[in-house]
């Protein structure tokens, strides 16, 4: 029976979209392992794998556990991009900003 984890991760992969077997090779498991956290009531895996399968799936370890006020897969998404943005160099940051700015220009 799957778990509310397996369900998150199941969503967002096919949301990708994304294969069992390409999330698989992005967090260094096999097919079979990432099917059955997807469809069975097994233990949680480690943190490692956790943050390995939010990176690949573009969200955070906390909404795969919803362990914070993360509801929504989108948003999970966007606190993944902020902190990938704040790891970057300021140059890197200005770069990105500029072309948000960019975007916004009518």
């Amino acid at each position: 029976m799957p778990t509310p984890l397996g369900d998150r991760i199941r969503k967002l992969r096919k949301d990708a979209p994304m294969t069992l077997e390409g999330l698989a090779q992005k967090v260094d498991s096999s097919k079979s392992y990432v099917w059955e956290i997807e469809n069975k009531n097994v233990a949680r895996p480690s943190a490692e794998k956790l943050a390995l399968i939010a990176n690949a799936l573009e969200t955070t370890v906390d909404y795969l556990l919803q362990g914070s006020n993360v509801t929504d897969a989108e948003e999970a998404r966007d606190q993944a991009f902020y902190r990938k943005y704040m790891k970057q160099q300021p140059t890197k940051r200005r770069q990105m900003q500029k072309f948000l700015d960019a975007l916004d220009e009518d």
